[in-house]
């Protein structure tokens, strides 16, 4: 297990991701040691790792999946790995659909950054009705991702009785709406039983320390829309959020806890640091945030509004956002497109994070050497979607050097020619 490995000092895979990500191997090998960082990789695969936390870079993910209307195993695996062509470090199945063993199977084998799953979707697909799932489906499920290699699952371990009582007593404009939160309050209520990845963690972390499956500590009560942000019922989750991330460090289980969700811009900070402060300061997985209600089909411009944000206050790992958030399936334009935002916000974080403040500066920094010696080429190959730019570049270009909006009165041009002209 990484985690406990990582206590003895600098293993060769510590040593290649911190050489990877600009920082001190001893370092790091602290920070993962400690659960400061996660590096989510199954004991059965061999790809590199990605880590996630403090000091080191600021990870995108993307989620794909099929659903009962829409089932196409081969297009979801194509989706997954666009994601991963345009800058994805994770990517997230959440199918739901009859071919969902498949596309699992395959990503997990295709892909060369770490998957990960959400196993109650899987569960609740074993029974007619997703209230008749039993205790045994929720971790037989668990066990069945990690046996095909998934590297981080989400467990809705926080929506529990207290959850359930807090959201009666604090009412909600949209309630619950996390897939796998609404699963399990559903079962809680209709069982009349506790959730059993909360009442028996224990065997949770079981089955994570079989296969170094790090457990990503769902948001199940994380809010949907700016009225129901920053509640009495997601922060009642996060402190059970942070009392199961001290049980997994205890039993050398790497963890995430991820977090909302819809979050007014003034409230992202304090969230995220609020998150940080409950949890052990463990790495924190954000879908977003959203930081307006009123965009529908330019989520992933709005994702990446508060992403940037969150990045700056702490934020860890970016869920991101399509144009297709709360509309429909993403396609794979879709998907890159929210890949691309996604990236452009790790990257906006990444200026200001200590550990990584200086090396994202210096790219930007020879980015503007480019545009100063007129070096369209340079350019393209450091831009975040170098396509596009090429692209755009290529169907509006001017004869000379400079670009079509300025052509001839180009101020960079100018003021280089003037100042070689010497008569000044």
């Amino acid at each position: 297990m990484l985690m406990r490995d990582a206590r003895n000092g600098a293993t060769p895979e510590i040593k290649e991701i911190a050489k990877a990500e600009g920082v001190d191997a001893v370092r790091l090998s602290s920070l993962i040691a400690k659960g400061l960082v996660a590096v989510p990789r199954n004991a059965r695969k061999s790809i590199a790792g990605r880590a996630v936390g403090r000091l080191v870079s600021t990870k995108v993910n993307a989620n794909v999946g099929t659903s009962k209307d829409y089932d196409d195993c081969a297009d979801e695996v194509k989706k997954a790995k666009v994601a991963v062509q345009y800058g994805a470090d994770a990517v997230m199945d959440l199918s739901t659909g009859h071919d969902r063993d498949t596309v699992r199977k395959r990503l997990a084998k295709e892909l060369e950054v770490p998957l990960g799953t959400v196993p109650i979707y899987h569960a609740a697909r074993k029974r007619r009705n997703a209230v008749d799932m039993t205790a045994d489906d929720f971790f037989s499920s668990v066990r069945e991702h990690a046996k095909d290699g998934v590297d981080f699952v989400t467990v809705h371990c926080g929506v529990n009785r207290n959850a359930l009582g807090r959201l009666k007593n604090d009412p909600r404009l949209l309630n619950i709406v996390s897939r796998g939160g609404a699963l399990t309050m559903a079962w809680m209520l209709h069982n009349e039983k506790d959730n059993p990845f909360y009442e028996e963690f224990d065997y949770l972390l079981e089955i994570a320390q079989e296969y170094d499956l790090t457990l990503s500590l769902g948001d199940g009560m994380r809010p949907g829309c700016m009225a129901d942000a920053s509640d009495r019922p997601e922060f009642m989750e996060v402190i059970t959020l942070g009392e199961l991330v001290k049980r997994c460090r205890e039993a050398g289980v790497q963890s995430i806890v991820e977090g909302p969700g819809h979050v007014p811009l003034d409230e992202v900070e304090m969230t995220v640091k609020a998150m940080k402060k409950l949890t052990g300061d463990a790495p924190l997985y954000l879908l977003g945030p959203l930081v307006t209600d009123i965009a529908p089909g330019y989520d992933h411009l709005v994702g990446a509004i508060g992403g940037s944000v969150a990045g700056m206050a702490g934020a860890d790992f970016l869920c991101i956002v399509t144009p297709s958030e709360h509309l429909a399936l993403p396609t794979a334009d879709d998907i890159r497109d929210g890949v691309v935002a996604g990236k452009i916000a790790a990257h906006v974080a990444d200026t200001v994070k200590e550990g990584q403040r200086e090396r994202s500066r210096e790219t930007d920094r020879r980015m503007s050497q480019a545009r100063s010696d007129l070096d369209w080429k340079a350019q393209i190959r450091m831009a975040v979607d170098p396509d596009r730019a090429e692209h755009i570049r290529g169907t509006r270009m001017t004869e000379g050097e400079t670009c079509s909006m300025c052509s001839d009165l180009c101020a960079i041009k100018l003021v280089r020619d003037a100042l070689k002209s010497g008569k000044i």
